[in-house]
């Protein structure tokens, strides 16, 4: 079931984070709040604009847990170096680069995030996670 909901529900948490560079090169990461229902190797849907994609959760040298794409489907969101990454032309739309902020909204959380920089106002299409053996299915097809 979807349901609409803005950024400000009481349903929705949102975290402050800034955008860092993955190393020495120019793609963006996002960090992942300490508190967020992911673990590393999730893949969860990102809201970016209004949009929704697929992202992996990965882990950063430092143990920390990230966001380096977002991408159409979850398998894409597997597959390093497959499919259009649209985490960094959306960051750059908004005018969001690396040491900015950027705000994490829990929308379903384990589920489904946001992106959005501070100050805009985003209403979501949430929807409920699949029951656990639809999941299964779907990641049994994907690979």
């Amino acid at each position: 079931m979807t349901e609409r909901v803005p950024a400000d529900h009481d349903a929705v948490t949102t975290h402050r984070t800034h955008v860092e560079r993955v190393g020495r090169t120019s793609r963006p990461r996002v960090p992942l709040p300490e508190g967020l229902a992911v673990t590393v190797g999730d893949v969860v849907r990102v809201s970016l604009g209004g949009e929704t994609y697929h992202a992996q959760v990965r882990e950063s040298l430092d143990g920390s847990r990230d966001l380096r794409g977002a991408f159409a489907n979850a398998r894409l969101a597997r597959a390093d170096g497959e499919g259009e990454d649209h985490l960094a032309p959306w960051l750059e739309s908004v005018g969001v680069g690396a040491g900015d902020p950027v705000l994490v909204d829990a929308v379903t959380p384990g589920f489904m995030y946001g992106l959005r920089p501070p100050g805009q106002r985003v209403v979501y299409d949430a929807r409920d996670p699949p029951s656990s053996s639809l999941a299964d299915i779907a990641r049994d097809i994907d690979g």
